[in-house]
């Protein structure tokens, strides 16, 4: 089986080529005005001293529980900047004590009964792809010790019903297992957020995460029929509906609750036919305002384009989408049942009108979405988390946060995120920066801008700043990388409503009195003290 990397992203053999990494050197030099800088060597597992467990698996639980010391060191973080440098520091203190792969449900609540009774923290581990301490087993002296519950082999599709386009699913299923087992259905989900290859069906689920579609089926919670979670307390499973008016949803209570109040263990998916017909296009624009204002019409439009992602001009250069003079929307329309070229002919208009300018589509070309400025961004998408791994290794912050807001505001809310993380960074730092934003999803009402900056600074202090700013402009702290432990100070603690809080804390406090479950994500225990972290 192949290892994946405890220091970075993907698995171990996968590196950037000697020519990936030279160029990255130039960038560095060229951007940051640097003749020379060091570059940390890749760590090794046998070189780093892990505390060891501070406590010890009971008879019944040895054969699904592991002390080895490379799923500790793999266990330990997530993919963040912050995880990747300290990884790349071998600073691991604070590693799980142990590791559980349970293979059944019963070998789960036996884990968490365990757990339960001698005040030992759990942290639910899906992937492991969590990018805002959302897997972080740093958690305090208040704990007997902590272990990491991994579903890796609660992987299965239980069920599926064709007629009604739906599945049963285990949580811990990866997104490309997922996608290779309903495609003999000729069946698909849809759902491709950036840590696809790495990520679980629990984990989008948990950390209501957004995916391939750029408008109307943007979020995980789009695709939920049930769900069904574990708790210290006992399970909570709804009932499988395409649709309910009975009271508040059990489901929104699971969609977004980030392991606080248990572990999700399967959930009925709403699922559709592969697609089978598709047309895109790419639009440059020479004004970022006429560009916005096609998006916005665009997604008021009715036509609900599968991708509608807006690059502004750094941000194409920087993905190689296009020179660094035009801002550019990709358009991408699919479907299973009928022709798209009308859909995207209009879609075109709609940006001509704003000024924008195109060459006219090959729509018979059946990878034309692969191809020019939407197929070159596309390869970036994806390789993305592999550069982000070499910069870190020479000391450059490259990060990104996402936020989301109204129509109205658009552009100021924009302009005024780039200017304001700018002076800050330059502050921290002492160089000036690039703050690049790419408009990742649509709506009706609004939208979703996703920044991008590299830098030399402190990260704690830059994540502290775009929380802070995020929510002091009236946007939320993330659109869809979840709350985790990063996004707290100065962020979800800000925009999370004060009696939300006491609900919040009330229902924890009912299916898990003892504050197990992934302490200090979302809100701290009620009974625990527990220090937010953020290094």
């Amino acid at each position: 089986m192949r290892k994946r990397k405890f220091w970075g992203w993907g698995y171990e053999d996968e590196i950037l080529s000697a020519e990936e990494e030279k160029s990255i050197d130039s960038r560095i030099a060229k951007t940051f005005q640097l003749d020379d800088f060091e570059t940390l060597p890749i760590p090794k597992a046998k070189e780093i001293d892990l505390p060891k467990p501070n406590v010890v698996a009971p008879s019944t639980l040895t054969k699904i529980m592991s002390d080895d010391k490379e799923e500790r060191l793999n266990h330990t973080y997530g993919k963040s900047f912050p995880d990747a440098a300290r990884s790349l520091l071998q600073d691991f203190s604070s590693p799980p004590d142990l590791v559980a792969f349970p293979d059944t449900e019963d070998e789960l609540i036996s884990v968490m009964d365990w757990c339960d009774e001698n005040n030992v923290a759990v942290i639910p581990y899906g992937g492991g792809s969590s990018v805002c301490g959302g897997v972080e087993t740093q958690v305090g002296d208040s704990y007997e010790g902590v272990i990491s519950l991994d579903l890796r082999n609660l992987n299965k599709i239980i069920e599926i019903d064709r007629e009604s386009r739906s599945a049963r699913i285990q949580a811990g299923i990866l997104g490309p297992d997922l996608e290779s087992n309903l495609k003999k259905e000729n069946l698909t989900m849809r759902h491709y957020p950036q840590s696809f290859e790495f990520s679980t069906l629990g984990g989008w689920i948990a950390t209501r995460s957004g995916g391939h579609y750029a408008t109307l089926y943007t979020h995980i919670d789009d695709f939920v029929e049930s769900t069904r979670m574990v708790t210290p307390s006992g399970i909570l499973e709804s009932r499988r509906l395409p649709g309910s008016g009975a009271g508040p949803s059990p489901d929104r209570l699971t969609i977004g609750s980030e392991g606080i109040l248990g572990v999700i263990t399967e959930a009925s998916m709403r699922l559709q036919d592969r697609p089978t017909f598709r047309a895109s296009s790419s639009v440059e624009f020479s004004d970022y305002k006429d560009a916005l204002n096609a998006l916005r019409q665009v997604s008021q439009s009715g036509l609900f384009p599968a991708n509608c992602r807006l690059l502004d001009s750094n941000e194409a250069v920087m993905n190689g989408a296009g020179d660094g003079s035009k801002h550019i929307l990709i358009l991408a329309f699919e479907s299973a049942d009928h022709d798209k070229t009308a859909s995207l002919k209009r879609a075109l208009e709609i940006c001509s009108e704003n000024n924008g300018i195109f060459e006219e589509p090959d729509t018979k070309k059946k990878d034309a979405h692969r191809t020019g400025s939407s197929g070159n961004w596309r390869s970036s998408f994806i390789k993305a988390p592999y550069f982000r791994e070499s910069f870190t290794r020479r000391g450059i912050i490259q990060d990104t946060f996402e936020t989301s807001i109204t129509w109205e505001r658009a552009n100021s809310f924009i302009e005024d995120i780039k200017h304001d993380i700018s002076k800050t960074i330059e502050e921290v730092s002492g160089k000036p920066c690039l703050v690049t934003c790419r408009i990742t999803h649509s709506y009706p009402d609004g939208l979703a801008p996703y920044f991008t900056f590299a830098a030399f600074a402190k990260p704690s202090k830059i994540k502290l700043a775009t929380n802070e700013i995020c929510i002091s402009k009236g946007g939320t702290v993330t659109h869809h990388h979840a709350v985790g432990r990063d996004h707290r100070p100065n962020g979800y603690d800000n925009q999370r409503p004060d009696l939300f809080k006491e609900i919040l804390t009330a229902a924890k406090y009912k299916v898990d009195p003892n504050g197990i479950m992934n302490p200090g994500v979302l809100i701290d225990p009620e009974n625990k003290s527990i220090d937010n972290w953020l290094k």
